[in-house]
């Protein structure tokens, strides 16, 4: 089980067993570990969305050069390259 969690837990069951102390550090190292999550979440969704923008600026390329150059476009800007 989840370590912050188990120590909320224990909280619940017997409050004098665990000290503010505790608790405010619980909820630093777990508030630490969202905002990681969430970086390494928003990475990955712009890896996605990258490699959708070369999927529809390829597939553009055989209709419409100016789809095809918004799409390079998106790409640049969210690989910032």
């Amino acid at each position: 089980m989840n370590e912050h969690i188990s120590l909320v837990k224990k909280w619940l069951n017997d409050p004098d067993s665990v000290s503010k102390k505790e608790l405010r550090a619980n909820f630093s190292t777990a508030s630490d570990a969202v905002h990681a999550a969430e970086a390494e979440q928003a990475a990955a969704k712009a890896v996605v969305e990258g490699a959708d923008a070369v999927f529809l600026a390829a597939h553009a390329a055989a209709f419409d050069p100016a789809q095809a150059a918004y799409w390079v476009k998106q790409y640049e800007e969210l690989s910032n390259g």
